[in-house]
Formats: structure tokens, sequence, C-alpha cells
């Protein structure tokens, strides 16, 4: 895939859950696009992988132990951001868990609720608030950020209610601070990916078999006849719309949902 290029030398940017999948992927687009690229997830090993994989020139990327269901690591690592570069000028909220996935709504526990909300929702809000609050320091040069949601947040899905819910929670947070910081040229949208080959998505797919590898291409099949497009994208796909929501291209965008899903919502609309 022939990728189009950006200019973002010397940006600071910051891509949460960027080990893997779509966070892995922007986090190598916007290295080799210039920036400065902060990488975090809670395994180090896997943190010191991904590192390996981006490209360096003179600015050396660098990861940050961050569990987004833990309040204390976040803040942490905006500590640490405020100390060792001064700024953030790029931010995309990508970390996520697969709680709140496998079953129906009335057989999820109070304490499974609380599991998905932690990640999926209360720690991208924590992120949001430290996030806006660093660019509101570099007014009037503000930043950009972006929320990685999900097409299952736009309508739900079903055996993932408490996932979609909190997909759709993240949608809300980017409208309304984007409507709060506009003026201070900050500006705040929303990725909302469809079926992308991530580790995420495979194991969406076993949890529909109950984890017997040997019916996951028939989850697959019935997947891919609800997109117009029959694939499964790659996740590099999803990392160019969202440094194309970074950059000066979408100057005059925010508080909005952009959808890559290969077509597959817009036959449910």
């Amino acid at each position: 895939m022939e990728q189009v290029q950006y200019n973002f030398q010397d940006k600071v940017a910051l891509v949460t859950g960027s080990t893997s999948g779509i966070g892995l992927a922007t986090a190598q687009l916007l290295a080799k696009s210039g920036a400065q690229v902060i990488v975090t997830g809670r395994d180090k090993e896997r943190g010191d992988t991904a590192l390996a994989t981006l490209p360096s020139s003179t600015l050396q990327p660098v990861y940050i132990q961050t569990d987004n269901s833990n309040n204390d690591t976040i803040f942490a690592l905006f500590h640490e951001i405020q100390n060792r570069f001064g700024r953030l000028d790029i931010a995309v909220n990508n970390a996520a868990q697969e709680s709140g996935i496998g079953k129906p709504l009335h057989e999820f526990e109070p304490h499974e609720y609380e599991d998905a909300m932690g990640a999926n929702l209360r720690g991208v809000w924590l992120c949001m608030k430290q996030e806006i609050k660093l660019m509101l320091e570099q007014k009037p040069s503000g930043g950009a950020i972006v929320n990685v949601a999900s097409v299952n947040g736009l309508g739900g899905a079903a055996m993932g209610s408490l996932y979609s819910a909190a997909k759709a929670a993240i949608i809300a947070l980017a409208k309304s601070a984007a409507q709060e910081v506009a003026t201070a040229n900050i500006r705040i949208n929303v990725l909302a990916p469809g079926a992308h080959r991530t580790p995420m998505l495979q194991k969406a797919f076993e949890s529909q078999v109950n984890g017997d590898q040997t019916k996951v291409p028939e989850i697959e099949q019935m997947y891919l006849s609800y997109i117009p497009q029959k694939r499964i994208a790659d996740p590099q796909e999803a990392a160019a719309a969202i440094l194309w929501l970074c950059s000066d291209a979408a100057s005059y965008i925010t508080g909005q949902t952009t959808i890559v899903d290969g077509g597959m919502s817009a036959m449910l609309r």
C-alpha cells in the first residue's frame, strides 16, 4: 500500500497502546514522517520489540510503560512527557482491551463492567484530560488528538455490549471536548475502524467460537459477507487515516468521526 507522505518533523507524538495492531502501525508512520514518537503499552518486552520496528533519524522513539486502566501510570506518563519533551503536538488514544465482549449483556458481572470501562473509557478520558492541558499551554500552536473507537461504537454489537458502550462514549467525549477547545487550535477527532488484521480482532473471532481455532475461518467469512470490499484491512490503512486527521490537511476538521471499514457501515445506514 502506497502511503501519502506527511511532514511531522520535530512534532512530539504520543500513541497509546502502540505495541501492536493499529497503534503500532500509527507509531511507525509517525516516526517515518519525522515525529518524535512516544510508544506506550503494559508489557515492556513488547514495547522494546515495537521500538525496534520504528525508523529513527535524529529523533529516537521512546517507550514508556503504561497501563491505561491504571490512573497512576497515566499520570506518570504525562509527567514524564512534560519533563522530557516539554510539549505534546499529537496524541492518538488507541489503548484498549478486549474486555466487555464474548457474552450477552445480562451475563456480565459488575466487576467486568468496571474492567471494560476502565481501560476503554476512563483511561481515554484521563489521557484526553492531560493531553488537552498540555496543548492549552502551547496556544496558539495547539495540537491534534485522535481517539480510536470502533464501528461497534456507532451502533452496538451483539455479544459486545460493554465494549461497544465504551467506544460510543469516547466518540461523545471527543465531540464534546472538540467544541470546548476549538478556539485554542486543538482539534479532536475520532477514527472508527472496522475489521483490521490485529491481535484484538483475532481474539474477537476466537471469543465467538469458544477458542476453537478450527472454526475461526467460518467467523471470518461471516464478517467478510458484511464488508463490501470483501477483505480484512491492514492496520496501516487505519494508521494512514489517523495521520491525515493529525496533519494540516485536516486543519478545518474537528469533532468528527472518520469511519474506515471497507463500506460495512454504509450497508446499515
